[in-house]
């Protein structure tokens, strides 16, 4: 743009300014339909542009609600794919040959999902083809059966697919800030309880 030019446009915008103040009630409308409208234009076709040459469309959560597959296979689903790897963690009835009778898990949140975040990017430097990463995690009261993670990943193919879902989920077991309290009944019928980190289970080496 051309020094006249600028002076135009900005002396244009000067008047319009005075203009509006001279009617206080009106002015917020005034420039609302005389500026910002033509801004809108260019901030509509900024976002459609950015619709196009989107970045990759990972999701992470942690949920309360109860997880589900059909959900997270969406998720990670996309033309591009020539397959998705998903894997379920779940609930089991024992832990070491000690009936569990149930779950609770806890999360500190923000910090759980810059784990997720890492992850993916992690993924991407090793298996750069991957489309999708979602990674979603319940918490609360889980009862037998119920699934605690979901962990998908979409590539063009399979064999990375599986490879970087494995690493996701181990990863994830490793570092994630996340807890589980298990609920154990006695042979007497009185039910225990204690608090298991999961990075801390995974790297003792024991079963978690």
């Amino acid at each position: 743009m051309g020094f006249k030019r600028k002076i135009k446009v900005i002396l244009t915008f000067y008047i319009l300014i005075q203009q509006c103040r001279k009617f206080p009630i009106q002015g917020k409308i005034c420039l609302n339909t005389r500026v910002t409208t033509q801004l809108n234009s260019k901030v509509r076709s900024s976002l459609d542009n950015s619709r196009e040459t989107s970045p990759v469309q990972d999701s992470f959560a942690i949920s309360f609600a109860p997880l589900s597959i059909e959900k997270i296979y969406q998720l990670a689903d996309t033309a591009a794919n020539g397959a998705v790897v998903m894997m379920s963690g779940m609930v089991r009835n024992q832990t070491d040959g000690k009936p569990v009778v149930f779950l609770e898990y806890q999360a500190y949140e923000p910090m759980a999902k810059q784990v997720f975040n890492q992850i993916a990017r992690d993924i991407r430097q090793q298996w750069p083809d991957v489309t999708r990463v979602v990674i979603h995690h319940r918490i609360g009261h889980l009862q037998i059966g119920e699934i605690s993670v979901l962990v998908a990943v979409g590539c063009p193919h399979r064999a990375e697919a599986f490879a970087a879902c494995r690493y996701a989920i181990d990863t994830l077991k490793h570092n994630a800030p996340i807890w589980k309290k298990e609920h154990i009944s006695t042979p007497d019928g009185t039910i225990t309880s204690s608090w298991v980190s999961i990075g801390a289970c995974e790297q003792s080496g024991e079963p978690c």
